[in-house]
């Protein structure tokens, strides 16, 4: 590989990711902003788990299968770009939200256009990299999640004070508009199937969304390996969507010092993380393809006493520490889980894999995991008080048992080959 062409790629990587970042400050500000927004809307818990989770997540999936079907046989470069348009129009609109219907459905437009970044990102990545990198590539890529993490709880916390929560919702949606020209103009859409070491005659073939998903129901390794993501994406969301508020309500914190402290620790945490995860994943996984699945089951089994400790702490050092930690350990699984997923599929259904990756994901994490921890603190409330949102987080912590099992399981029933 020539050096132009090895320095392009490397773009390709860093402008996908900075979309992702982008995609993540505009699904974050929200969290961020929903203690004042609940004051102002007087909004539950549960509607609160609603709109970052279930409502989200159930557009953003259901939408996700046509446009991976799209990104499958069309241009997956315009795609991403007129997905960005929409998202970032949507966080802008959000703003003018009146009462919760409005915003409910603004935040419904936000889950839509954001349905169009990663499946079509993945397979550009899996395209201009070979098996054996898709690991460190794909977990690069999900930096952006952890970045974007970073970026929209600092910047949303220091809005919230400085202009409002209304106002956050423009200075953060906008400039995505602009980044959607870089992405149309700058990057160039690959052959497929072109970083694969062998030929793959399937490549150019059609594949519907019914073909893909019996392909893959095939592989028992793939069925519980999408599970153990779901069940990390539900101890994760809901960690994401209400750690937060559990800071302001049960140690004092104010939204600003929220989102500075919970910026760095989860935007820092994330990065190590996933780097790790991708990094250990295809070293390992040169001998043998199972570490793919056991890397990731390790580290969110890992995970879950930090994250048990950090909820029942009074120390606050101690519960920002043991968050970092945590952290750590459960950001590592989804690099590696794309690359395996991919790995299992012929190059022409790849964006359709990751969608139906992330509709398993979202659906089990996103649309469950803050909905049913905004539940469990409603119903604890009139008990517990301010204190019912850390025994809701302590009952959603245990979903990383479930998906350490699972993904530990998948390994098992994945044949053992190098790549």
């Amino acid at each position: 590989m020539n050096t132009e062409t090895r320095n392009y790629r490397r773009y390709v990587l860093f402008i996908l990711t900075l979309v992702y970042v982008f995609n993540f400050v505009d699904r974050q500000i929200l969290v961020i902003l929903q203690e004042p927004i609940k004051a102002e809307l007087g909004l539950s818990d549960t509607q609160l788990g609603l709109l970052t989770g279930f409502a989200f997540a159930l557009f953003y999936v259901v939408v996700g299968i046509p446009i991976a079907r799209w990104a499958d046989v069309g241009n997956r470069r315009n795609i991403v770009s007129l997905a960005l348009v929409v998202w970032s129009g949507m966080t802008a609109v959000s703003g003018l939200a009146q009462n919760y219907v409005q915003l409910l459905m603004a935040r419904i437009g936000v889950g839509v256009g954001e349905a169009g970044a990663s499946p079509p990102s993945h397979s550009i990545i899996s395209d201009y990299y070979a098996p054996e990198e898709r690991g460190t590539a794909m977990s690069i890529y999900n930096m952006g999640l952890y970045i974007g993490i970073l970026v929209g709880l600092l910047l949303g916390g220091w809005l919230s004070d400085k202009v409002g929560w209304r106002m956050a919702f423009f200075v953060v949606g906008l400039p995505g508009v602009l980044m959607a020209l870089v992405v149309r103009f700058t990057l160039r859409e690959p052959p497929r199937g072109g970083a694969d070491m062998v030929s793959d005659p399937s490549v150019g073939e059609k594949y519907s969304f019914k073909e893909t998903l019996s392909y893959l129901w095939k592989s028992k390794a793939f069925r519980y390996a999408s599970f153990g993501a779901g069940f990390c994406s539900f101890a994760g969301y809901s960690t994401l969507t209400f750690i937060p508020s559990f800071l302001i309500r049960s140690h004092g914190m104010s939204v600003s010092q929220v989102g500075v402290a919970l910026g760095l620790i989860i935007g820092m945490s994330g990065i190590i993380g996933a780097l790790s995860g991708g990094f250990l994943a295809d070293k390992l996984g040169k001998k043998d393809m199972r570490w793919y699945l056991w890397v990731p089951g390790i580290g969110v089994l890992l995970s879950l006493p930090f994250s048990l400790l950090a909820l029942n702490v009074n120390s606050l050092n101690t519960v920002l520490i043991c968050i970092f930690i945590s952290n750590v350990f459960m950001s590592s699984y989804l690099g590696p889980t794309i690359a395996i997923a991919h790995h299992l599929v012929k190059p022409s259904m790849r964006a359709m894999t990751s969608a139906i990756l992330f509709f398993i994901l979202n659906i089990v994490g996103l649309g469950c995991g803050p909905m049913i921890t905004g539940m469990v603190s409603d119903y604890l409330a009139p008990e517990y008080g301010i204190e019912s949102l850390r025994y809701a987080l302590i009952f959603s912590s245990f979903a990383a048992l479930i998906a350490a099992l699972k993904y530990m399981h998948s390994g098992l029933l994945l044949q053992k080959q190098p790549d």
